[in-house]
This record gives structure tokens, sequence and C-alpha cells, in this order.
């Protein structure tokens, strides 16, 4: 097997040609169902929750709170978005003014982009380098189903299909677990690519069925509510979720948890 410093450096066509056929032992990090988590992106992080995991911002977080959580037992996802172009990141310079679209609702700065472009597949593979560089376990890329969104561009579901694969199989190459972030319409096909899932409200809007493929894997399902519920935990366990309510701006001011 190769070193990890050789795998982080594989020319982007290479990355490209990879197929599900690759003859990769799968080595990386696989949540099973039921595993506890912490989500956290913004404000001081709280290191103190007794999980095995911390879902945690890519560009916020250091390569030294990285490590300690991992010396206290924890796995690290790292979370970035993938579908998206926030105006505050120092890597967006690299995409194509042509690939960025429109605006994300209630989400400042934000805008969708071209998933088809390939300045945009590069930015987002040197951002699966920087988690592995950064010792990250796995990756939570957000906003991996633009083509159910008014993005600006003509997007269809093999569009997204292509994509979501191409930042799995990149994640795998460098031994990074990754999550298949809502997109509830992909699940029966994308399931068997991705390791686990993280959902926001599938609750509130009645979807939760749809992520049964990976219960059914025994793979994680991260799941978080915004809103209180009384039949949350009930749900939760019924169905072998890690669910969570948080605040919606994941600032670790609030977290209820049905364990």
């Amino acid at each position: 097997m190769l070193s990890r410093f050789h795998r982080l450096n594989y020319s982007f066509g290479w990355m490209l040609a990879i197929g599900a056929g690759n003859a990769w032992a799968e080595t990386w990090f696989q949540p099973s169902a039921g595993t506890t988590w912490q989500w956290q992106l913004q404000g001081t992080l709280n290191t103190a929750y007794e999980v095995e995991v911390y879902d945690i911002d890519l560009f916020d977080i250091s390569t030294d709170q990285i490590h300690i959580l991992q010396q206290q037992g924890r796995k690290v996802i790292c979370y970035f978005s993938a579908g998206s172009v926030e105006d505050w990141r120092h890597d967006i310079s690299k995409i194509s003014k042509t690939a960025v679209g429109n605006p994300l609702d209630e989400w400042p700065g934000e805008r969708w982009l071209d998933i088809r472009d390939k300045s945009v597949w590069r930015v987002m593979q040197n951002r699966l380098k920087l988690a592995a560089e950064k010792g990250c376990d796995g990756v939570e890329p957000d906003n991996v189903d633009a083509y159910q969104n008014t993005s600006g561009f003509n997007l269809n579901a093999q569009d997204q299909i292509k994509f979501n694969r191409f930042l799995a199989q990149s994640a795998h190459i460098l031994n990074l677990s990754i999550g298949l972030k809502n997109s509830l319409g992909l699940i029966p096909q994308l399931a068997n690519d991705f390791d686990f899932a993280v959902n926001e409200q599938c609750l509130e809007y009645k979807e939760c069925d749809a992520l049964r493929p990976f219960i059914q894997q025994n793979k994680a399902v991260f799941h978080a509510e915004y809103q209180s519920r009384s039949n949350l935990c009930q749900y939760a366990s019924q169905h072998q979720f890690s669910t969570l309510l948080l605040p919606l701006e994941l600032d670790g001011r609030l977290r209820q948890t049905c364990r």
C-alpha cells in the first residue's frame, strides 16, 4: 500500500479515473448505527461531551484541537460545503466565476455551485486533502443536493450522483470516512458509497424512512432536529438514529440528547 504522503499527492486526473471496482482496502473509520456524537460548527468548541464522534468545521478547527479530541478517544468528522461557495473561505478564488450560481435561501454570503465544473471538483479535492493533512477521521460535505434546489444551473439527479460519488471515492482514497448529508432522494443510489448519513429535520418533515438503507447496513445516521418534539427520543430509539436537539446555528449553546 502506498504511503499517506503519496496518497495525498495523486494527480487530479488519476482521481477522476477511480471507479467502484478499485482494490483499496476499506481501512477508514466506519461509524455504526447508534454511534454517539456532537455537532458544533460555530463558537468556542465544547469538548466536554462524552461522545464517540465530534463533527466540526474543517477550516475553523486546528490540527492541535483535532489531535486533542482523538487523544480523548474521539473520532473527528470535518465539515465543509461541497455544493456551495461561502464568501469568507480562503480558497474560493480558485473556483470559476461562471460556476457560481444563485444565493442559498437564509444563508447570507453563500451561493450554489455548478457541480459539473471541474474547477469545483479541484477545490473540493483540495479540501479533502486538507482534511487528511489535518488528521480528520472523516468528512461531512454539505449541500450535495443542488439538483433539488434553485441553483441557477440546469442540474439533474445524474449530475448530482456523479459529483457525490466523486467526493466519496476521493475521500476513501485519502482513507477518510464520508457522510451523505441530507439528499434523501439519492439514498437508494448512494447508500453503498457513503459510510454514514447526516440528516437535518427528517422527523419534522416526515422523511426519516428514507434513511433506512443506512441503518440496514449498520451505518450511523447522525440526526439533528431544531425543534423539540414529544416523540423525539422514542423515534430515535426505534430507528437506531443518533439524534440530537440542537440550535439551528450549531453554535454549542444548546444540546439535548436521548442518551
